[in-house]
């Protein structure tokens, strides 16, 4: 099992930006594709974005244009920009593996980290 841990999430005010990373261990991070997910109160995880290991990505339809998804493969980390939040990103982000770019999750789910957009 990839260890994942996420971070960088907080409160911040509509059309704010905040920039979530995830480090994972090694041995995964080098073969896999990783994606970011969300899930907020009542909802279902959806992906929101994934990147392969040379750097072809994806988007939700929801977050292309505001969100960036990228990858430092030499700290085995992974990072989300998030621009122009609305309330509607409000949700606890997750990251996981893939064994091909939008694929299901690879590995058992970390802590997540909180993102609330409010006034």
């Amino acid at each position: 099992q990839a260890q994942l841990v996420e971070s960088g999430g907080g409160l911040v005010q509509p059309g704010g930006s905040l920039r979530l990373s995830c480090a994972a261990s090694e041995s995964i991070f080098r073969i896999a594709a990783m994606g970011w997910y969300r899930q907020a109160p009542g909802k279902e995880r959806e992906l929101v974005a994934a990147t392969t290991t040379g750097g072809t990505t994806l988007y939700a339809d929801s977050v292309k244009g505001r969100f960036t998804i990228s990858r430092d493969n030499a700290k085995n980390t992974v990072y989300l920009q998030m621009n122009s939040l609305k309330p509607e990103d409000t949700a606890v982000y997750f990251c996981n593996a893939q064994s091909m770019l939008g694929g299901p999750p690879l590995s058992s789910w970390g802590q997540g980290t909180q993102v609330t957009v409010s006034s």
